[in-house]
């Protein structure tokens, strides 16, 4: 019984032994799939950590850009902050510049404005006398034209006061003048229908006179004569004959003959004829004045002892003293005994205006 138990075991034995040596092949199959797993494991690793180191390295990379920028931006901002620095300091000064031209302007402008002020009551002062002080032009215009009348026979200069006068009359428009510019107009028709005397003109030709005695020839004054030259007779030829016609006309030279119609001018010495001179002048000057005095007997007696002088030691047909002679003679026939008439009516009414309107602001 045991071996019939026994050798049915058997068989089931072998396939034990069978199956032992296939042991290690079933191993490995069990060990296959682990190594198949790892290899893709390990890729992913590695991908991974390449992909880690990758955008560590460009984290890296744009952090360093990003740092670059912040250092770029932060010096370009430390530079403005300098510049704006500096433009704020230049601002600051160009502030105090300004308030200290402010502070000049303002008191320059306050002294305008009082400047103003004063100007401004001067202004009102003159105003409120501007008629007076039209009527003291007017009076000192009137004054200078009437010494001209009376001094000088100056018709047209008073003439022209009067006008003058009477114009700024007129502009002005003022009631109150109208007596005054019918006084003034007055004497512009009288002035205007007054003879005419050019006592200006007469002055000059006695300056001119005056100025010309110096130029005028005495009747000895040492001229200069050519002797004219021996004429040599048709029948003398040689030398010796030319030589006597020379000396035959030396020696006629040495007496001349002259007719003296005033022996007394032959007398006159270069002293006496500086006097002369000087005393002509004179005479002259005192016809001058006496013209402008309007003195008729002495002025037409200074010409006559004048023309009476050029005439007795001055040689008459010199040029100079024919034209002074004729000068002379237009003064003699003038007349100087005119009557002028005056303006003292004019300056009269513009002082007593002058004084009625300062007892009436009194």
């Amino acid at each position: 019984m045991n071996e019939s138990n026994a050798e049915p075991d058997q068989p089931a034995a072998e396939p034990i032994a069978a199956a032992q040596p296939e042991e290690p092949s079933g191993r490995s199959a069990r060990e296959r799939p682990a190594g198949n797993w790892r290899l893709p494991v390990m890729l992913v690793l590695l991908a991974a950590i390449a992909v880690v180191c990758w955008q560590w390295y460009d984290t890296r990379s744009r952090l360093d850009a990003i740092r670059e920028e912040l250092a770029q931006r932060l010096r370009a901002s430390d530079s403005s902050a300098s510049e704006s620095r500096a433009l704020a300091k230049q601002a600051l000064e160009g502030a105090r510049e300004a308030q200290g031209k402010l502070s000049v302007l303002e008191n320059k402008l306050a002294e305008s404005q009082s400047q103003q002020v004063a100007l401004e009551a001067l202004y009102q002062e003159l105003s409120r006398s501007h008629d007076e002080w039209a009527l003291a032009e007017i009076e000192q215009m009137l004054t200078v034209a009437s010494q001209q009348l009376q001094l000088a026979g100056n018709v047209q200069a008073a003439l022209l006061a009067l006008r003058t006068a009477e114009g700024r009359l007129a502009r002005s428009d003022r009631p109150q003048f109208i007596p005054l510019r019918r006084v003034l107009n007055r004497d512009i028709e009288r002035l205007k229908s007054a003879p005419h005397l050019d006592i200006t003109g007469m002055a000059l030709r006695l300056d001119q006179l005056i100025a010309g005695v110096d130029a005028m020839p005495l009747h000895f004054d040492e001229r200069t004569l050519s002797a004219p030259k021996p004429a040599v007779p048709p029948g003398a030829s040689g030398v010796w004959a030319r030589v006597l016609i020379e000396v035959w006309g030396e020696m006629k030279q040495l007496v001349r003959i002259r007719s003296m119609d005033q022996p007394d001018a032959a007398l006159l010495s270069p002293a006496q004829s500086y006097f002369l001179r000087q005393n002509l002048q004179l005479r002259l000057l005192d016809a001058r004045q006496a013209l402008l005095a309007r003195d008729p007997a002495r002025f037409h007696s200074d010409l006559e002892t004048a023309r009476s002088w050029i005439m007795r030691y001055y040689d008459t047909h010199a040029k100079a003293t024919a034209a002074a002679l004729a000068s002379l003679k237009q003064l003699e026939a003038s007349s100087i005994n005119v009557e002028l008439p005056s303006i003292a009516d004019s300056l009269a009414a513009v002082r007593n205006f002058k004084v009625s309107r300062e007892k009436v602001r009194r």
